[in-house]
């Protein structure tokens, strides 16, 4: 009844928006996991998403974006992308794609969360890849190199690394990880958010040669 009052303009009693619901109705209760209740895996500010060690110049080109997917558990999340500030439609335009299809994400935090600090350091141990968590900012040097990343000027995101491992020889990150295609959350050509990126001008590490990296999506803006 009240859906069907409100699609009429003109014939509504005054609704109260501030509770939801209107006069001498319950209010409106959504089930976590929703649009409307989406379960919340992070909700910092920027200063604090940027606590991990870095250059002011790198930093002050970072914005955080409040982002919705599906989980795992097929449920709703939020979540947060720190990424650089000409990247910001780009990853928009990602995570509508990934909800519309309802590409599963694990969870999307950053990496200078509370929940990857250890040992008096952000990101210890790669506890964020161990999670299975998804990821762009983070300033740190390329696997096995000694070059900056493109993490590190947010250039980059990588998602659901545990679906989505990196391989280069014996080396395999995260350890134990098996790629398969046919596992849900798993990034191939021929999955709408790995389309989604390639129509956007990225690349995508699970193409090149000299070693794959299925997680990691990277763009250059500058």
């Amino acid at each position: 009844m009240a859906l069907f009052a409100l699609a009429l303009p003109g014939c509504v009693p005054k609704f109260h928006r501030a509770q939801g619901t209107l006069p001498g109705y319950p209010p409106l209760v959504y089930p976590p996991g929703t649009f409307q209740n989406p379960i919340v895996d992070s909700n910092i500010s920027l200063s604090e998403a940027l606590r991990k060690e870095s250059p002011p110049e790198f930093k002050e080109k970072q914005v955080i974006l409040d982002v919705l997917y599906y989980s795992f558990d097929g449920k709703i999340h939020k979540g947060q992308v720190v990424i650089h500030q000409r990247l910001t439609q780009d990853i928009r335009e990602i995570f509508r794609v990934a909800l519309e299809s309802k590409f599963p994400i694990q969870s999307v935090i950053p990496v200078s969360h509370d929940k990857f600090y250890k040992n008096g350091k952000y990101n210890e141990d790669n506890l964020c890849m161990l999670s299975n968590n998804t990821s762009a900012f983070n300033y740190r040097l390329v696997t096995g190199g000694k070059a900056l990343s493109m993490h590190a000027y947010g250039y980059a995101i990588d998602i659901n690394p545990v679906q989505n491992p990196y391989f280069k020889g014996d080396i395999v990150l995260p350890a134990g990880a098996i790629y398969d295609p046919q596992e849900p959350g798993t990034l191939t050509l021929d999955c709408p958010v790995v389309k989604a990126f390639l129509r956007l001008g990225w690349t995508w590490g699970g193409s090149w040669n000299s070693l794959k990296d299925y997680m990691h999506f990277e763009k250059n803006p500058i």
